[in-house]
């Protein structure tokens, strides 16, 4: 006779927010989920907290609780957008659910707030042209150089932060024009292909780098690998110098996403090169380009397309019957 497996489940009265979380993180570093994930599930728990208390029991959390917590930040966080709200309780949901799973807290479903889709700001060409312009190799400093390369790379590829700082040299194949992608946010390694003016310039930037293949491809002056916040201060810096006014590192990705769809880049490429898991971010960014989608709209138009029959039919009277 087979034996019926007992399952043990603590009670809702028995675990605190705090105990419940720390079982949380711990699951996800068990699944190897990044720390840049961990905390911003870290992050949104703690402001959870400043508005329902510490040390709380996960019993007294109910539907109702998610309701007052919206109320909260929209009082005590005028300025936000609602696309960060909407980050807020995403982060909670996820936390929250995996306690409703346990046990821990009544189940009850939570819906994210709405929040409109702005046009995502893009580096103009003028910006773009002023970034490339390629610095004078005789005077320029290798710093120099290695930045003009950086934004260029980030122009190119749409690649994140954190994938190219791990980017190591003997992940580029000048020969095959691909790079290995090792380093994504859904953990998943992938071949980009390399264009025609990135190799030139890679290949360029090479030259004064040097280096062996398990080095890092952009490194900082001493050699060393650049974390994610001295990346964007130099990156800032540079950007300052050219005249641009504009810094944000992630706006390489969303003028490459945007260049991508009005050049009628196919999207299911673009998915795969933006390393989303999902077509739903790429969806959304042909629907916030939606204006610059105008652009040349009458030489796709049926109706401006179709030529009119030479000889028209004869008039004849409208009649309903």
């Amino acid at each position: 006779m087979e034996r019926k497996k007992i399952v043990t489940i603590t009670p809702r009265g028995e675990k605190t927010l705090e105990e419940a979380f720390e079982q949380f993180v711990q699951s996800k570093r068990v699944m190897n989920i990044s720390e840049e994930t961990i905390k911003h599930y870290l992050y949104a728990f703690r402001y959870f907290e400043v508005f329902f208390g510490e040390s709380r029991r996960c019993e007294e959390v109910s539907k109702n609780t998610v309701f007052e917590y919206l109320a909260f930040i929209k009082e005590n966080k005028p300025n936000v957008s609602q696309k960060t709200t909407q980050t807020y309780i995403k982060g909670l949901r996820t936390i929250l659910y995996y306690m409703m799973e346990n046990g821990w807290v009544e189940e009850f479903k939570i819906k994210l707030p709405r929040a409109e889709e702005t046009i995502k700001e893009v580096y103009t060409e003028y910006e773009i042209q002023r970034l490339i312009k390629k610095p004078n190799i005789k005077t320029c400093t290798f710093a120099e150089l290695r930045n003009w390369a950086i934004v260029c790379y980030f122009l190119a590829t749409g690649n994140r932060l954190g994938t190219v700082v791990n980017i190591k040299i003997g992940d580029v194949n000048l020969q095959e024009n691909e790079i290995l992608i090792r380093k994504t946010k859904q953990k998943k390694q992938y071949i980009l292909p390399i264009s025609t003016e990135l190799k030139t310039v890679l290949r360029e930037y090479l030259q004064y780098r040097k280096g062996t293949p398990d080095e890092f491809l952009f490194v900082t002056v001493y050699g060393e690998q650049f974390t994610k916040d001295t990346m964007g201060e130099v990156i800032r810096l540079y950007n300052n110098s050219r005249g641009v006014e504009k810094t944000g590192i992630h706006l390489f990705r969303h003028t490459f996403a945007r260049n991508w769809i009005l050049t009628n880049g196919d999207i299911f490429r673009l998915q795969k090169i933006l390393g989303h898991s999902t077509l739903d971010m790429v969806k959304q960014y042909v629907a916030i380009y939606g204006a610059d989608l105008k652009r040349d709209y009458d030489q796709h138009s049926l109706l401006d397309n179709v030529k009119a029959n030479s000889e028209p039919p004869k008039k004849q009277g409208i009649k309903m019957r």
